[in-house]
């Protein structure tokens, strides 16, 4: 008889894709519970906001070369992805998008040699700056000092266009190829500028051991097309080599987010530190722990225990009490 438990083998890719572990576990039941007190920055106030610049390219190269005789039939998709070069993040091509903020009504502290005194934020660098400004007017109603800026966003680097395209070679065969191109945006002595204003409300500067913080990221995207939507009048093929050259629209598209942060102790509920499955080492049976076991006095109670006596004598007295009445 043939086995028909064998291993069934695929010669497709495997998955490129992947979820991640966090180690965190919720049974849903509050038991386990906790409230612990975490030493972080609380955000007082924040600001969101979406701006959009446009750029045109006229001629711009693309690869690979289609080969002589070759013509595009119909275009799939244009794609569009800021360019990074993971072996030099100060490479000028990087697509960055760096602001300038200038503040009205409050001041950013400086170090007595006129530059702004910068701490550690939340992403590990110096990203913040301290603010200062008299708020005891607000202080005595209970509420927050409100403050103006105006930021500017300077953009540079170059993105990366993709297009999908139907092509048919000078056999008149129909095929799809994928046309690249790293496309400029803006130099750096020449960047694209984009502005907005903003106001935020700033709580006490004397009721606080720390002096609020002024924080602020932007991230970048971008979208393209052709700049008139049409293959006959954007796109240029060269009948004999077959190079490609597209007129093409960029819009970038920039979200920035402003928040005052100054640090503080919370109370927050917690289930506790994460647990995640390591795997075992054949050689060691045991493993330091990464943080100290709790020294607080309030546990979680752990669950009750019912036993198939104590549920009999729990139903026997609900049964007297009926009786009873």
């Amino acid at each position: 008889m043939a086995n028909t438990n064998k291993p069934l083998y695929s010669l497709a890719l495997p998955d490129k894709c992947c979820t991640a572990e966090t180690g965190c576990f919720f049974d849903g039941s509050l038991r386990n519970v906790v409230s612990e007190p975490i030493y972080v920055q609380k955000v007082y106030d924040a600001a969101l906001f979406n701006l959009q610049g446009l750029t045109t390219v006229t001629g711009q190269p693309f690869t690979p070369v289609l080969g002589a005789g070759a013509r595009i039939l119909r275009i799939l998709d244009v794609r569009c992805r800021k360019f990074f070069n993971p072996a030099n993040i100060n490479d000028p091509r990087n697509l960055v998008a760096t602001p300038t903020t200038t503040v009205a009504g409050a001041e950013f502290v400086q170090d007595g040699c006129g530059r702004p005194v910068t701490v550690i934020g939340p992403d590990g660098t110096a990203s913040e700056n301290l603010l200062f400004v008299d708020t005891e007017e607000c202080d005595e109603l209970g509420k927050g000092t409100p403050i103006f800026g105006t930021q500017s966003i300077e953009i540079t680097g170059n993105v990366i266009v993709e297009i999908d395209a139907v092509i048919a070679d000078h056999k008149k065969c129909e095929k799809t190829v994928t046309l690249s191109a790293n496309v400029p945006i803006a130099k750096e002595g020449a960047p694209l500028v984009l502005t907005n204003f903003f106001e935020l409300c700033i709580p006490s500067v004397f009721d606080t051991a720390f002096l609020p913080r002024f924080t602020e990221f932007c991230n970048i995207s971008c979208e393209s097309r052709l700049a008139t939507n049409s293959i006959m009048r954007d796109i240029m093929i060269d009948p004999n080599t077959g190079a490609v050259r597209v007129n093409l629209i960029i819009a970038l598209c920039v979200t920035c987010e402003k928040k005052i942060v100054v640090p503080v102790q919370l109370c927050v509920l917690s289930t506790g530190f994460p647990v995640l499955q390591a795997d075992v080492s054949p050689i060691c049976t045991t493993f330091p722990q990464l943080f100290p076991d709790q020294i607080d006095k309030k546990r979680p109670c752990p669950p009750r225990k019912w036993s198939e006596e104590g549920l009999e004598a729990s139903a026997e007295g609900t049964v007297e009490e009926a009786s009873l009445e």
